[in-house]
């Protein structure tokens, strides 16, 4: 199926959507911070990439930003997971490019759907 790479610092998040992910047939990249998500997407070019924003060193929204302005990652959609669940932090990450965006805790159908219709599934 699809590439993607998820970056979060959270080892339980990590082990949860990279289950999921690979029982649903997905290749999965892992970074645990903004910085080495965005060199991993530039230098795999993943199909899509799930994005905490609460990361030490670079955030989310941060690298969620780098990812849409550089024309080698811009095409790549960037779907939101994360704790923060206000109104703005949903306007903020879309002018940052987040193309979706998903409230932790997830729920497996929730995220898989969500996968599948940024890949045009």
């Amino acid at each position: 199926m699809a590439r993607v790479l998820i970056v979060d610092d959270s080892p339980t998040e990590m082990y949860k959507l990279t289950e999921w992910l690979e029982q649903h047939g997905h290749v999965v990249f892992k970074a645990n911070n903004g910085a080495d998500g965005v060199a991993l997407a530039r230098q795999e070019k993943p199909d899509a990439v799930l994005m905490d924003i609460v990361m030490p060193g670079m955030n989310g929204f941060q690298a969620t930003r780098q990812l849409s302005k550089d024309p080698e990652t811009s095409a790549i959609p960037v779907i939101v997971v994360t704790t923060k669940d206000q109104e703005t932090d949903r306007i903020w990450a879309t002018r940052q490019g987040a193309r979706a965006f998903l409230t932790k805790p997830v729920e497996e159908a929730a995220l898989i759907s969500v996968v599948d219709e940024v890949l045009g599934a």
